[in-house]
């Protein structure tokens, strides 16, 4: 059984207009809506898994992260692994080891080891970005990028978002590019993040 009170209306539109009174007694204007929170404006990115482009050398990953499992001195493809975190770092360097594209990927169809705690990866943006984070943390850091496009990557669907920060200046790190893994047709998680040195 539901019961009406009459005159609720009234009551509504005596309070309001209490309100306002109030606000002009005071001196202040009536309440204004809150606005809607929009994305993270454009932001570029100087780092990936705390080396930069252009500037570090292999030297100075293999100081962070121990010998590379594939490259060696005098060759310019170098790559380490993490089991742990089922993660792979790559370098591509100039001849004289300096880095000119950063790359991690993840590896899905890969087996993960028997670990008794895996940390949060180090092979992330300066901004904080790893692979397996949400794609909507990529727009809340980088906001939207320049362009998608489809993708794949062993067979499976994916969604590229390039970055172009030529904005930023010349001496930053032009390019990010951010594969992301689909669920329902969407992207849902990032699966692959590319930094490459100005030059190239």
């Amino acid at each position: 059984m539901r019961v009406r009170v009459g005159g609720g209306g009234v009551l509504r539109r005596a309070l309001l207009l209490t309100g306002v009174a109030s606000a002009l007694v005071c001196g202040q204007s009536a309440p204004k809506p809150i606005a809607k929170k929009t994305a993270a404006a454009r932001a570029n990115e100087l780092t990936l898994a705390g080396l930069r482009p252009g500037v570090d050398t292999v030297w100075r990953a293999i100081a962070k992260y121990k010998a590379p499992g594939t490259g060696k001195k005098g060759e310019t493809q170098f790559s380490w692994e993490d089991v742990c975190r089922v993660e792979s770092l790559f370098l591509d360097t100039d001849v004289s080891g300096k880095v000119e594209t950063i790359r991690v990927a993840s590896h899905p169809k890969s087996t993960m080891a028997d670990c008794d705690k895996t940390p949060r990866s180090p092979w992330r943006t300066g901004r904080g970005l790893a692979v397996y984070d949400s794609a909507r943390r990529v727009i809340e850091l980088y906001g939207e990028p320049d362009s998608r496009s489809p993708s794949t990557r062993d067979g499976q669907p994916l969604e590229l978002w390039y970055y172009q920060f030529d904005w930023a200046g010349t001496d930053v790190p032009q390019v990010m590019e951010v594969l992301c893994a689909k669920k329902d047709g969407q992207p849902s998680q990032v699966v692959e993040i590319t930094l490459a040195a100005p030059s190239l």
